[in-house]
C-alpha cells in the first residue's frame, strides 16, 4: 500500500503497548508494496529496538503467520518469524485489521539491489529446505481453480461495453481491449494446463507462491531473507520454481539462465514438471489481471495505489517481460 490507511499512530502504539509490552517512541508509515490490503510501518521502541508492523485487512489465513514461524523455528533462518503477543498469538486484531509484528531487518529488496550469485544460491537453499517440510493439513491447497480465469473473461466482456469517466479506469479498460489477444491466450492456456495437471499426481509441498525478487530482502552484510508470506499454499514445487527465468527478476547483469544456474546450485538437482511451470506462469498473470481490474475498475480517484497498479499491469506486457515469457513457456514446455 502506497498511501497510509485511516488509522492513527495512537491506535497502533496502544496495540503494541497492550499486547506486546512495547512502548514505541515513533511510528513511521512505509509506502511499500502493491497489495492494497497490506499497510506496513516502522516502530521505534523505547528499548531502542526497531520493529516492522504489518496491518492486514480483508481475507486472512492464519497459516500465513503460523508457517513462517514454524519454518524459522525449524532452522530456516532466511525466514523472518512473526513475534508472539502476550497471549502467545502471532497476530492481534486492531480495528478492521490484523496487526502482525516482526523484528525490523534493515535491507533492500531485489528491485533496488541486484541479487548476487551468492544471494541466488542462498535463495535456492532456503526454498529447498522449505519444500522438504511436510505441509500441515490445514494449509490452503492447490485446486487449479478456474475462479480467476472466469472473472478475467467477465472483465474482458465488461470493458467492451462500459464507458469509464475515471481516467485510470478508462486507461485500464482501453489497455485490456488492446491486449485482448494476449490476455485471452493466457486464460485459454491456463485453463488447458490446469485440466492436464488435475489428472496428475504431482507431490505437494509448502510454497511461498510469490517468490519474485521484490519479496527477497538483502541486508548491507549480504544476508538474504524471504518476506511476504500472504500467498502460502500447499502445491507442486513448480509454483515456486516457475519464478526462475520468468522475467520477474528486476534489472540484473546476470542473465535469466545464469540466475537459474546459481539458484539450482543452492536448490540442488530437481526433476521439474514443465507443464506445471507453464501453467503457473500463465495463471499468475491471469490472477494479476483479476486483482488489478478489481482494484481499479471497482474504485475511483487519483490514488497512488491505483496509478501504480495500472503501471505494474501494463509493464507485464512490455517486450521480453512476463507475458511474452509465459506464452513462450507454453510453446516450449507444455
Amino acid at each position: 500500500m502506497l498511501e497510509r490507511p485511516e488509522i492513527t499512530d495512537d491506535a497502533i502504539i496502544a496495540c503494541l503497548r497492550d499486547h506486546y509490552e512495547l512502548t514505541p517512541k515513533q511510528i513511521e508509515f512505509l509506502p511499500l508494496g502493491a497489495d492494497r490490503n497490506t499497510a506496513v510501518f516502522k516502530a521505534h521502541a523505547a528499548n531502542d529496538e526497531d520493529y516492522f508492523v504489518k496491518l492486514r485487512s480483508g481475507e486472512f489465513n492464519e497459516t500465513s503467520v503460523v508457517i513462517p514461524r514454524m519454518l524459522h523455528d525449524q532452522g530456516i533462518t532466511q525466514v523472518i518469524a512473526p513475534l508472539r503477543n502476550r497471549r502467545d498469538h502471532l497476530w492481534t486484531p486492531l480495528e478492521s485489521y490484523r496487526l502482525i509484528l516482526y523484528p525490523f531487518i534493515e535491507g533492500v529488496d531485489g528491485w533496488e539491489r541486484e541479487l548476487s550469485a551468492q544471494n541466488w544460491i542462498a535463495l535456492g537453499q532456503a526454498l529447498k529446505q522449505m519444500h522438504a517440510v511436510t505441509p500441515p493439513a490445514d494449509m490452503p491447497r492447490e485446486s487449479y481453480s478456474a475462479f480467476w480465469r472466469e472473472r478475467v473473461r467477465e472483465f474482458q466482456a465488461s470493458v467492451e461495453t462500459t464507458s469509464y469517466s475515471d481516467p485510470v479506469s478508462a486507461e485500464l479498460a482501453g489497455f485490456i481491449r488492446e491486449k485482448k489477444a494476449e490476455i485471452s491466450a493466457l486464460v485459454f492456456h491456463a485453463d488447458r494446463l490446469a485440466s492436464a495437471l488435475e489428472k496428475r499426481n504431482l507431490p505437494f509441498v509448502i510454497c511461498h507462491a510469490d517468490i519474485h525478487v521484490g519479496n527477497v530482502l538483502v541486508t548491507p552484510s549480504d544476508t538474504l531473507y524471504i518476506v511476504d508470506w500472504d500467498t502460502l499454499i500447499s502445491a507442486p514445487k513448480e509454483h515456486d520454481l516457475m519464478f526462475m527465468g520468468s522475467g520477474i527478476a528486476g534489472q540484473n547483469t546476470l542473465t535469466a539462465a545464469e540466475q537459474a544456474d546459481w539458484f539450482y546450485q543452492g536448490y540442488g538437482q530437481a526433476e521439474v514438471d514443465t507443464t506445471a511451470i507453464a501453467y503457473y506462469r500463465c495463471e499468475r498473470i491471469v490472477q494479476d489481471a483479476y486483482a488489478y481490474c478489481e482494484q481499479i475498475l471497482f474504485t475511483s480517484g487519483n490514488s497512488a495505489d491505483r496509478a501504480e497498479g495500472l503501471r505494474q499491469f501494463q509493464s507485464q506486457f512490455t517486450p521480453h517481460a512476463v507475458v511474452e515469457l509465459a506464452l513462450k513457456s507454453v510453446t516450449a514446455f507444455a
